[in-house]
């Protein structure tokens, strides 16, 4: 027996409004988002003196969420045109037309311009300069020199590590050393991490014309003197909390540990450049951050 026509076609419409939905949530990147806000958090949290300011953290992380969404998707919108030639990005909402790019740059500008207004009247002026920096470097400068030069990665490595400082600067209202830190810490990590997705999708981004390090010298010898050299300073900076009095002492074995361990993984790339040594570093990297962020959390007097 046929279904009610008028029954069907309302689940037709739900159907179709779940997949706009979740089309404009991918175009948001979710999961950059989310590591985000766990580098924020920890900002606050280390920032925090006495009872922590739950209301202000709230606050500064609903704020960095729609800032971080409306850069995402307006980096998503700069490089549509990119993504469509890249297999591992091709399905993006975006490059397979699922969404029309002015509604995408209207979304994103839309989250953006949300997201810094609540820095500005809901958080304090500092954290404010902070976000406007970040959306200006990222997408302004660091997405449009992609395609020009290798350096276009160690200058996207400053809005990236932002979060942690914006955290601790919701707080605060200043950025002190201990800030600095943590901003280091983020900072320094990024190189292996994405040196080692650039050389496990350095075909892809060459045929999309971003000249990433592994691409311009298929060697990979300038690659790993960047992975290697970050990673060994990445070990005394990730200390640093302990001997500026930011957590308890026992802090620095941990971090000690992981960021030898880190160090190690990038020593295996340098010595058998292949795709496995590569996943194998990124895989490392994407337990780094969040193990390191457990120990400052439970060290912290």
């Amino acid at each position: 027996m046929n279904g009610n026509p008028q029954t069907t076609a309302r689940i037709s419409q739900v159907a179709a409004a779940g997949t706009v939905l979740s089309d404009y949530y991918e175009l948001a990147k979710p999961s950059i988002v989310w590591l985000i806000l766990m580098s924020t958090v920890m900002g606050c949290y280390l920032a925090a003196d006495g009872p922590f300011p739950l209301a202000q953290a709230v606050h500064a992380l609903c704020a960095t969420a729609l800032l971080a969404a409306g850069t995402g998707a307006l980096n998503q919108w700069w490089e549509r045109d990119t993504d469509a030639r890249m297999r591992r990005t091709l399905s993006r909402p975006l490059p397979s037309g699922r969404v029309q790019p002015r509604s995408a740059l209207l979304f994103a500008a839309g989250l953006t311009l949300v997201g810094l207004v609540y820095l500005l009247v809901g958080v304090n002026a500092l954290s404010f300069a902070l976000g406007v920096c970040t959306v200006v470097a990222y997408n302004f400068v660091y997405t449009p020199l992609k395609k020009r030069t290798w350096w276009s990665t160690a200058l996207g490595a400053f809005p990236g590590a932002v979060p942690p400082l914006l955290g601790w600067a919701a707080l605060r209202g200043s950025v002190g050393l201990e800030g600095w830190v943590l901003f280091g810490i983020l900072f320094l990590w990024q190189f292996p991490h994405f040196y080692a997705i650039a050389w496990m999708y350095r075909e892809d981004y060459r045929r999309a014309g971003i000249r990433m390090l592994p691409v311009i010298e298929p060697s990979g010898e300038s690659t790993n003197r960047q992975i290697l050299a970050s990673a060994a300073l990445l070990v005394p900076l990730s200390m640093a909390p302990a001997w500026l009095g930011m957590v308890a002492s026992w802090y620095a074995i941990p971090s000690f540990l992981l960021g030898v361990g880190y160090l190690v993984c990038g020593l295996r790339l340098a010595r058998n450049c292949t795709r496995a040594r590569a996943r194998e570093l990124l895989k490392a990297s994407v337990l780094y951050l969040p193990l390191l962020y457990l120990f400052l959390l439970v060290a912290k007097p």
